[in-house]
């Protein structure tokens, strides 16, 4: 029996990308009991589109300044669920859905009654391979199968600020291996992250935890800060059979220079969620993969054709370093 499950679609200024989600949403196998749309547009055009009109179970809410931000129109989506619902799921509004994705999601709580949130999986951003019999160091390889290790990791190996973990997970010193380093083996993977456009929570989690105020805008890593808090209550999952694809819609993205900065400082931020009182030693290694990985970005502005970008985000990364030397956010802390 399936779990009564509410979906919550936070969208900024993106219809097009939207109505592609839906109609993913609409073929699914196991649909969900309520679809709540969290518009913090500027302009009119997405409420123009007339949702409720098109798609079953479906509210559209139209937010101003003062709940506009991903952050802000989660908590608000929240607020608004049904009081029937046991599961949250939610989903960036620039994806595409294959038609067994809640099925799969959804059934994995059944799987793992103690699971508090589970994360879907995205299979259009790399492309992993059977392994072969080669020790290839230009290859990662994971639970018997492969992919192209980036050269940011293969630097940081030979550099011995390679991550301590397993991917999913948050090394002593952050910058680790994110769930796109979990196969498409069709497993489930316990973690202690999972990404926030593709999630699901129990909403008892929300009796507990909010997604934290420090996070504003475009709140970059603001999953990675409410999953490793939930992680210090109970487990998290990823589902490699919950499939969807991810196109990355560009419209409502911060500037760059901000972007890069956000990088650095949102970075430092969800570290010290986890490591309160890091050692000298970890300090030390978590200032030197950043300022390595500053670096590598910064070739871009020779090796490839959006100079102007990397370079904007290059600065951004600088600015973010220079500034945690006399500011440093403060952690949030739940009511």
């Amino acid at each position: 029996m399936s779990l009564p499950f509410s979906l919550i679609i936070c969208t900024y200024m993106r219809p097009g990308a939207l109505v592609a989600l839906l109609d993913s949403v609409k073929k699914q196998t196991l649909y969900p009991n309520e679809i709540l749309i969290i518009d913090g547009s500027k302009n009119k055009e997405t409420k123009a589109l007339h949702l409720e009109s098109k798609y079953k179970f479906l509210k559209y809410f139209k937010v101003d300044d003062a709940v506009r931000g991903l952050t802000k129109q989660r908590n608000f989506g929240i607020e608004q669920r049904s009081k029937t619902s046991e599961i949250i799921c939610f989903l960036d509004d620039d994806v595409i859905l294959e038609p067994n994705y809640f099925k799969n999601l959804i059934g994995t709580y059944n799987a793992y009654p103690e699971a508090l949130a589970v994360g879907g999986y995205i299979t259009n951003e790399v492309l992993w391979k059977p392994r072969d019999k080669k020790n290839n160091k230009a290859k990662f390889y994971y639970d018997g199968w492969m992919r192209n290790e980036p050269l940011r990791f293969r630097i940081r190996r030979k550099l011995g600020l390679q991550p301590d973990v397993p991917p999913g997970y948050l090394p002593t010193f952050a910058h680790g291996r994110s769930v796109s380093f979990l196969p498409p083996s069709g497993k489930i993977y316990q973690v202690e992250q999972i990404m926030g456009g593709v999630s699901s929570y129990r909403v008892k989690v929300f009796k507990k935890l909010k997604f934290s105020a420090y996070f504003e805008g475009y709140g970059l890593y603001e999953d990675t800060d409410f999953s490793l808090r939930i992680s210090k209550l109970g487990k998290l999952y990823i589902n490699t059979k919950a499939k969807l694809a991810h196109y990355h819609d560009n419209s409502g993205r911060p500037r760059y220079f901000k972007y890069g900065k956000m990088v650095v400082r949102n970075g430092w931020y969800v570290w010290r969620v986890k490591y309160s009182n890091p050692s000298f030693k970890t300090i030390l290694k978590w200032v030197s993969t950043s300022l390595l990985l500053t670096f590598i970005r910064g070739l871009n502005i020779i090796s490839t054709k959006q100079k102007r970008q990397a370079l904007f985000e290059t600065l951004g990364r600088l600015y973010g370093i220079f500034t945690l030397v006399f500011t440093k956010p403060k952690p949030y802390v739940d009511e």
